[in-house]
């Protein structure tokens, strides 16, 4: 697991052992910066990587500009590789790192950002819930845009700020803005 572009391109990613986590793949990665790069300039923006992993979409992020990145998950394992990883790249002044269960840190958090990941589990019971929560609570910016990736099992098309979506095999990628 590497950063594909910008100013850390080719940098890989410091990983845990765990098997629990399942990355954002290279392929939908590159698709899912495509797609922003032409919807969004990501040069000074904040980027908030909602159950971050190994924080593969905020570094990439981080790489092509952007001004700061909170990563938040419940996991040690994760935080810790993605501490390393701001360590190896030289890059801790510009990341905020938060352990804590992310339904608690949505309604807790003061902050709003240009640019929201969220890459739950895949068995996530409630995700129209945790899209509302995330706006409801001012995480996205006026202007700000929310990824959510998920099974292809589930259509967010009925939510007020469902944008489109895009199909990677059995992955899904929503937009909300």
């Amino acid at each position: 697991m590497q950063i594909q572009s910008g100013r850390y391109k080719g940098k890989k990613l410091q990983r845990s052992t765990t098997g629990s986590i399942r990355p954002c793949s290279s392929r939908v990665k590159k698709s899912l910066f495509d797609i922003l790069s032409v919807r969004m300039d990501l040069v000074g923006i904040r980027v908030l990587d909602l159950f971050a992993g190994f924080g593969s979409l905020g570094y990439e992020a981080l790489s092509r500009g952007a001004e700061m990145v909170c990563f938040v998950d419940s996991s040690f394992q994760s935080l810790k590789s993605v501490r390393e990883t701001a360590s190896e790249l030289g890059v801790a002044s510009k990341v905020r790192i938060v352990k804590k269960d992310v339904v608690r840190f949505v309604k807790t958090e003061k902050m709003a950002y240009d640019l929201v990941f969220c890459d739950p589990p895949y068995n996530w019971k409630d995700y129209k819930v945790l899209i509302r929560e995330i706006f409801d609570h001012g995480l996205v910016t006026e202007n700000g845009v929310l990824l959510i990736e998920h099974s292809n099992r589930h259509s967010f098309e009925d939510e007020s700020r469902y944008a489109f979506h895009k199909d990677y095999g059995m992955t899904r990628v929503s937009f909300f803005s």
